[in-house]
């Protein structure tokens, strides 16, 4: 992505979270306004860290609306609704950092086994999703720096998802994608 569409994509997260601190809202946006490239419709992850420690993290999974949207949408949702963080507040805005992810459509894998997913798994550059009934879960490539290890990682993102850690069945499906990252 051309790096003036990062900078627009990047402001616009911000200005949705400010938009946010007085309108407890997200930043309305008319996609119209915008280069077509951020009118397609694609699924982002918006992540937020205050002094090096995380501050919220929310995205889609699947792209139902054009990214300029999902970005502020998500942005907003980052700072003031993910469940693990109390609402941002005015004095934390100035501090934050942003994390931009833009994801590549979902592909399934093809699995016979955890040892072949493991096998498959490709650190630092795939992202998974697991899934079984009403139970799912991803982690963004990211991830890998803080779970290097091909089989940590598979057992975080069963915990996350709310299954035990040695749990396996041949009804989870496994989703892989990749990810556009930048930030400020």
């Amino acid at each position: 992505m051309k790096e003036s569409y990062q900078k627009l994509i990047l402001e616009t997260a911000k200005r949705s979270i400010k938009f946010g601190l007085t309108e407890q809202m997200a930043l309305p946006i008319d996609p119209k306004e915008f280069e077509p490239a951020l009118q397609e419709l694609r699924a982002s992850f918006v992540t937020l860290h205050l002094e090096g420690n995380l501050r919220g993290c929310i995205g889609t999974l699947e792209a139902y609306q054009p990214l300029i949207i999902d970005v502020a949408e998500n942005a907003f949702n980052a700072a003031f609704k993910d469940p693990r963080f109390s609402a941002l507040n005015v004095k934390e805005f100035p501090r934050l950092d942003y994390h931009i992810s833009i994801l590549t459509p979902p592909s399934n894998l093809a699995i016979t086994s955890e040892a072949d997913l493991l096998d498959q798994l490709r650190p630092n550059i795939d992202g998974i999703i697991i899934e079984e009934g009403m139970k799912r879960a991803t982690f963004l490539p990211s991830v890998w720096e803080q779970l290097p290890d091909k089989k940590s990682f598979l057992t975080q993102l069963k915990l996350k998802a709310g299954f035990s850690p040695s749990y396996w069945s041949n009804n989870i499906t496994i989703e892989r994608y990749e990810v556009e990252s930048f930030g400020s």
